[in-house]
């Protein structure tokens, strides 16, 4: 469908937006890559201009979200007619992966040839990866920073202190200082 150019828009000229959205922290790196493709898809199709795409990682949410304390945050930037925003806001609805999304116009008249776009295949392969998060490598080691059950200090001693007769991690009485 076709629509309207504003007559407060300068002709030849786009608005640019940024806009963000948060996926269900669960979700795979392939799923990732096709909501990020429909997006694509959907900005290019409609003759928008991608600048940037971002993969900001699996971070905690403010407050819960869907029964869901983490997320997946993607950030875009682009250039585009305002019919844009509001396609890719409609699919992004549909997305079952999708818990938030916020689009934000940044700028109007734009000139479209003027602004390059940072935007390669290396750069939107790599905004389909998500690492894990710190906290989940934390807990998925099962305390590995944590120490084991022996007794051995870094050093490879068995005792904390070498005095016979002592039992390993005993405290060491005070010695006065001979003057």
């Amino acid at each position: 469908m076709a629509r309207l150019q504003s007559l407060r828009d300068t002709p030849n000229t786009s608005r640019e937006y940024e806009t963000i959205y948060i996926l269900r922290p669960n979700t795979p790196n392939e799923g990732v890559a096709e909501v990020n493709t429909r997006i694509k898809g959907i900005i290019e199709g409609m003759g928008g201009k991608i600048l940037k795409v971002d993969n900001w990682g699996k971070r905690r949410l403010a407050y819960e979200v869907a029964k869901e304390r983490k997320g997946i945050y993607l950030y875009w930037q682009y250039l585009a007619t305002p019919g844009v925003v509001e396609e890719t806001e409609r699919n992004l609805r549909m997305l079952d992966n999708v818990i938030r999304y916020l689009s934000v116009k940044v700028d109007e008249d734009i000139d479209v040839a003027a602004r390059p776009s940072e935007l390669d295949d290396t750069s939107f392969e790599k905004a389909a990866q998500t690492a894990a998060d710190e906290e989940d490598l934390f807990l998925s080691r099962g305390g590995d920073d944590m120490p084991s059950g022996d007794d051995d200090d870094e050093f490879g001693d068995d005792d904390f202190n070498d005095e016979p007769g002592s039992a390993p991690g005993a405290e060491i009485p005070e010695t006065k200082d001979k003057e």
